[in-house]
């Protein structure tokens, strides 16, 4: 098949003064160039069309316009791209709107393309860092190499891969400073998603690396070769910057093997959420998988009410006021008698992650023998989730109970004696409810959230996230 990559006019135009000495599809979009990528995708015999007449020799004659399958060579391929371009029929030509994409032959007719697209339409859309992690590897790795064999670059690796071990970054080895997997870098190398939220979670602990990662744009002043000052824009490629609520960074990629991939961070004030996405369909889907990860979390984040009673009490330590009652903590002096507690905070809550598990409490209550003041400590609740405790609360005496007299003391010892007039049991009054039951669904009950604020005693189900296509996914609280 021959495959002529042609120049857009107005983006041939844009892209100076790179187009002055070669065509879009000979520029490097990362360490390939467009038509290495389109190689690989769509075998043929490719040849490149530049509107630039005298630039056109240097690369090979002007291909016949009427022949051959003409795509536009500032637009990077995907699978499904290229299928759609190499299934054209004669005369057929693939359009996104007023984008020309592809045509076979000279166009009769066109059908419109209704996947996402990759174009290169201005300088900011080309350069990768690629080249400046080489030159920090080989700067910085000189003062690490062990031995004169070892070069530069293998010391700086050999140093990633030592900090990767001490961050328990157990699933990764590094092999380059960049991770690009394809070519020369072809080596052995690997991480996952876990991984990856490690050293996220590692690297926005430095605060220049955290500024720098959530900016949507700015501005660096470099020094020419000449010795004059430019002023270079830079823009960042994660698009929830801006339009996501809390999100901060961090890195967009793309490899052969890891596909459209995405580590992301956000911070709604309650502290860093990650979300790494690897292996989405297109650039697009990546930033739909990541804001359903973060969906997924802050929706089954809940602020758990630690009071769950169904009575109430009037509180001499509140002037009287209703407070839950929490428990009637035994006082061992006396044969029948109790003492009404509340929580220290009635109103308290805890923030927990529904999908962990359902709360449990733990009542400890003090052993009372003497008089009782209302606003004593008379217990601790003690709050799980899972074998993790999340909040403890103290009990609080609701009201005064004063010790036996002298007299009353003698005869409870004496009955006592005789094995009668034992104290009476603390009695736990407060309840948690479920947050997460597998009985249940959402259809069925009311959300999570109010489940914990103790609207409802049912449960919801809540699945797995689920992205526009995630091949690996993972999220971690920092």
């Amino acid at each position: 098949m021959e495959i002529i990559l042609f120049d857009p006019a107005e983006v041939q135009a844009r892209l100076k003064p790179l187009t002055l000495t070669r065509p879009c599809a000979r520029l490097r979009q990362g360490i390939l160039t467009i038509e290495e990528k389109w190689q690989r995708r769509l075998p043929g015999d490719y040849s490149v069309a530049t509107a630039d007449s005298a630039l056109q020799p240097v690369f090979n004659p002007a291909p016949d316009p009427s022949r051959g399958l003409w795509i536009a060579g500032n637009i990077v391929p995907d699978a499904a791209l290229a299928d759609a371009v190499g299934s054209l029929a004669p005369g057929e030509a693939l359009r996104k709107g007023d984008r020309l994409i592809a045509r076979n032959g000279s166009e009769t007719s066109s059908r419109e393309y209704d996947g996402e697209l990759t174009a290169i339409d201005s300088l900011t859309d080309i350069f990768s860092g690629n080249d400046a992690a080489i030159a920090i590897a080989e700067t910085l790795g000189e003062g690490m190499k062990t031995d004169d064999s070892q070069t530069a670059n293998e010391a700086f690796v050999a140093a990633m891969n030592a900090k990767a071990a001490e961050l328990g970054m157990t699933e990764t080895l590094f092999s380059n400073p960049h991770g690009l997997d394809i070519g020369a870098y072809d080596n052995e190398m690997y991480s996952c998603a876990r991984d990856v939220a490690l050293m996220s979670a590692y690297a926005m602990g430095n605060e220049t690396f955290r500024s720098i990662v959530s900016k949507e744009s700015a501005q660096i002043t470099v020094t020419r070769a000449d010795g004059k000052p430019q002023v270079i824009d830079l823009q960042s490629t994660d698009r929830l910057l801006g339009t996501y609520e809390g999100a901060c960074g961090i890195k967009t990629g793309y490899t052969e093997a890891a596909g459209n991939s995405f580590a992301g961070a956000c911070d709604r004030g309650d502290g860093l959420l990650y979300a790494i996405v690897l292996g989405s369909p297109s650039e697009d889907a990546r930033f739909q998988d990541t804001e359903t990860l973060f969906d997924w979390v802050y929706d089954n984040r809940v602020s758990y009410a630690l009071a769950h009673s169904p009575e109430t009490v009037a509180s001499a330590a509140d002037g009287g006021a209703e407070v839950p009652l929490i428990a009637r903590v035994s006082h061992s002096a006396w044969p029948d008698r109790t003492v009404a507690a509340t929580f220290a905070d009635p109103s308290a809550a805890v923030e927990v992650f529904a999908p962990e598990g359902n709360v449990s409490q733990e009542i400890i209550a003090e052993e009372l023998t003497g008089s009782v003041a209302a606003g004593d400590v008379v217990g601790v609740a003690n709050f799980y989730q899972g074998n993790e405790l999340v909040a403890s609360q103290d009990l609080i005496a609701c009201e005064d109970s004063p010790a036996p007299g002298f007299l009353e003391g003698i005869g409870i010892w004496w009955n006592r004696l005789w094995g009668n007039d034992a104290p009476a049991p603390t009695e736990v009054v407060n309840e948690t409810p479920l947050i997460y039951s597998k009985s249940s669904s959402r259809e069925d009950h009311q959300s999570v959230a109010a489940i914990a604020a103790g609207v409802s005693d049912d449960a919801p189900a809540d699945g797995a996230p689920s992205g526009a296509g995630a091949g690996a996914a993972d999220a971690a609280n920092e």
